[in-house]
């Protein structure tokens, strides 16, 4: 449990991955369709994949002990989030990611689709409504790119929903053009579109098959990120959509400048395969993707995050850093300790709020 003594830090933040969660199952039965209210009682959700999805999970939502509420789940309870979370750090905008879309978004279209709206729903109705510093993302039925789309239209122009959310773990690399639909429509909202760790889809995320611990897994999140990167710019989404946005959330960053290398010197030897990939692959890497910092990467030698801000600053990505707690999560970060100290003043404050409201056009007055 926190220290409760402790100060906030002073200035405006952003949380760019706070978790707001629903406080039961039957919820969410409030927000659908008569259609598929009943359908849902009578069937509910399936996870296509569920044991494979956490091998070992954490029995208490791998929430902090002290985010429970009196009833419900971690993260459904709004005052108790004020009171933990958004009056006691100062933070000035919340982004709001509802992990309930890593097994809404994957049942079939249909159903997943009305989910994913009543998800939606609950967020503007409970969370966006009644707490001005809250944002929300767009969750989707993300394996259906038309009823994606719909989803991404319906909420595009309400201006406190300033994301499209992904997860992870998809059925084939986020580069697929069955995925297009969704960027194009991201495109034309000029929404971002962030892509947080999670998903049940029945690909791993090793190339060899399913973690055996929790551990194993939360270690692991990057290798999946390594694979979506590669899969955006080699199949030409950037070349296609200049203006996209793309958000890695919960991957870290310090893998960014060997990936980066890796694929420069690739390109050099076999860009003639990939004609459309017409620029340097880390071109697109410095100007297309943005990085949350929890968990950030720490090693037990200060010195070398020191070379690591080095690279990431040659490649522009310490420009690209967003500030994230992961509320309500056991592995929180807290404002005040998230930022090593071999980061400048100056970019600490670009971290904690510059960065992400370049991102979501968000005035400092929100």
């Amino acid at each position: 449990m926190l220290d409760s003594t402790r100060p906030r830090r002073h200035g405006p933040i952003i949380d760019t991955d706070i978790h707001n969660y629903l406080p039961d199952a039957n919820t969410i039965r409030e927000y659908l369709p008569a259609r598929w209210r009943r359908y849902h009682e009578e069937f509910g959700i399936r996870s296509p994949n569920s044991i494979a999805f956490f091998p070992t999970r954490p029995r208490n939502m791998a929430a902090r002990a002290d985010t429970w509420p009196e009833t419900g789940a971690p993260g459904s309870d709004l005052q108790l989030m004020r009171d933990q979370h958004l009056d006691r750090w100062g933070i000035t905008v919340g982004i709001l990611n509802p992990l309930e879309q890593i097994f809404m978004g994957s049942q079939f279209p249909e159903y997943a689709a009305a989910l994913t709206t009543a998800l939606n729903d609950y967020t503007l109705d409970r969370w966006i409504d009644p707490e001005p510093r809250l944002y929300g993302s767009i969750c989707v039925a993300y394996e259906d790119p038309d009823l994606a789309v719909a989803e991404i239209r319906r909420l595009a122009d309400h201006p406190r929903f300033v994301q499209v959310l992904l997860n992870l773990r998809t059925r084939e690399p986020l580069g697929s053009r069955r995925y297009w639909r969704i960027y194009e429509a991201a495109v034309e909202y000029d929404l971002p579109v962030a892509v947080h760790v999670g998903g049940v889809g029945g690909n791993t995320i090793t190339g060899a098959g399913f973690p055996s611990y929790y551990f194993e897994d939360h270690a692991g999140y990057p290798q999946a990120f390594h694979a979506h990167v590669a899969s955006l710019v080699c199949q030409g989404v950037f070349t296609h959509f200049p203006t996209l946005k793309w958000i890695c959330q919960e991957g870290g960053f310090a893998w960014v400048p060997w990936l980066s290398w890796r694929l420069d010197r690739a390109w050099h030897l076999l860009g003639h395969e990939v004609p459309h990939v017409d620029e340097l692959p880390s071109t697109y890497v410095r100007r297309h993707f943005w990085y949350t910092t929890q968990p950030i990467e720490e090693p037990e030698r200060p010195e070398q995050f020191t070379q690591l801000l080095d690279q990431l600053d040659e490649l522009g990505v310490t420009e690209r850093l967003l500030f994230s707690s992961d509320y309500p999560h056991w592995d929180f970060d807290a404002p005040d300790r998230a930022l090593p100290r071999e980061m400048s003043k100056e970019l600490r404050r670009a971290v904690l709020y510059d960065h992400a409201a370049s991102l979501y056009g968000i005035d400092r007055a929100a």
